[in-house]
């Protein structure tokens, strides 16, 4: 389970290096633009993320 975790890992900080690396111009604007977001819509967007890879975890396996 250990490696599985690993390569998760990986596999996400490939996924997310690939923005910066294209386009850093506007990864630096998004980053910018998502500083004024306030911290209740920030836990709704992470609580939707986490639900919808939890559903799509689920449905693959």
């Amino acid at each position: 389970m250990l490696h599985e975790l690993t390569l998760a890992f990986c596999l996400m900080l490939v996924i997310e290096g690939m923005l910066p690396f294209i386009a850093p111009k506007r990864w630096r604007d998004l980053v910018l633009m998502l500083s004024e977001v306030d911290d209740n819509t920030m836990r709704l967007v992470g609580l939707g993320c986490m639900l919808l890879g939890t559903i799509l975890l689920v449905i693959v396996n």
